[in-house]
């Protein structure tokens, strides 16, 4: 089945909503991971579980984003990576990123 037969079959909005629920499992993974790195909050998973679950769940959002036709654009990707990296130099220099 074509990405375009599956838009067909479930819809533009059910689409979107799809992404949209999967983007919100990615939050839950990514903070229970957040939770075990920092060792507060103990959790019934362990870091390797959690990790791959994180994995699992950026692979969800990406290809729902692939199949609803917004896949990630690597020019906006790597301006918004030299951004992130020059207010992080930026931070160094003041002293306050410690």
């Amino acid at each position: 089945m074509t990405d375009q037969q599956i838009r067909d079959a479930v819809g533009r909005a059910a689409l979107y909503e799809q992404l949209a629920e999967e983007a919100a499992e990615l939050a839950h993974a990514a903070l229970k991971y957040a939770r075990i790195l920092r060792g507060e909050n103990p959790t019934p998973v362990n870091g390797n579980e959690a990790f791959a679950a994180v994995i699992d769940e950026v692979s969800d959002v990406t290809l729902c984003a692939d199949i609803c036709g917004a896949p990630p654009d690597l020019t906006i990707m790597y301006n918004k990576r030299k951004r992130w990296v020059e207010r992080i130099e930026e931070a160094e220099d003041e002293e306050w990123y410690e």
